[in-house]
């Protein structure tokens, strides 16, 4: 029977770990099965970078601290080995590094995810993990805000296009938090610029002299 002490431990392990999912917009779980170490310290020094926490966890622990986020779902997938990659202001970054990641590493896989507090699916995840970095969408958001209205439209409805429905929500969150005064300096005509010229008038043919 466990010591009070690791009892105690334990308790800390689950209220660390709640807080890491409540306090981030989005995660993702996998199975690293298999990684050798230097492949592991390449991907850590990538999700470090990139400002994404990641460690390796014990499934009860982090089937409890689930339940305290209210994200029950991810119990489902809680078997075999277990890391959890998360942020607290990028909703791609992870979903992006750990499926470039698998994708190269055949015994290291995708479990599940969230976003925003609820737990995503694996199509989901595929689909933000296609998705371009939060700076590219914030430089592409700013660019368009420097054009006509017309042109933003067309620049978020290209980026729709391309990457599917789903970076709609990535979008939305960008621009929620980008100024749009500069959508305001959009050109309308004066009355000066707008007044049509005269239009001169052709003066009218004789008719021919009629015989005589």
């Amino acid at each position: 029977m466990p010591s009070e002490k690791i009892l105690e431990q334990k308790k800390q392990v689950v209220a660390d770990l709640t807080d890491t999912l409540n306090n981030a917009c989005a995660g993702v779980l996998v199975d690293y099965k298999g990684t050798n170490v230097a492949d592991d310290t390449k991907l850590r020094k990538e999700l470090r970078e990139a400002n994404i926490t990641y460690s390796v966890v014990k499934n009860t622990l982090l089937n409890f601290a689930a339940k305290n986020a209210n994200l029950e779902g991810l119990g489902d997938v809680l078997a075999g080995t277990t890391a959890i990659a998360t942020s607290t202001d990028d909703h791609v970054a992870a979903a992006r590094i750990l499926s470039k990641f698998s994708d190269t590493h055949k015994n290291f896989s995708i479990k599940s995810g969230f976003l925003d507090g609820s737990v995503i699916s694996l199509e989901k995840i595929t689909s933000l993990a296609k998705l371009p970095s939060r700076d590219i969408l914030l430089a592409t958001v700013c660019n368009a805000f420097n054009a006509p209205i017309a042109s933003f439209a067309r620049a978020i409805q290209a980026i729709v296009d391309k990457q599917g429905e789903d970076v709609v929500s990535a979008v939305t969150e960008v621009v929620e938090e980008t100024p749009v005064e500069a959508a305001a300096a959009e050109t309308v005509p004066t009355e000066a610029t707008s007044v049509e010229a005269p239009v001169a008038e052709t003066p009218a043919t004789e008719a021919p002299a009629e015989e005589a």
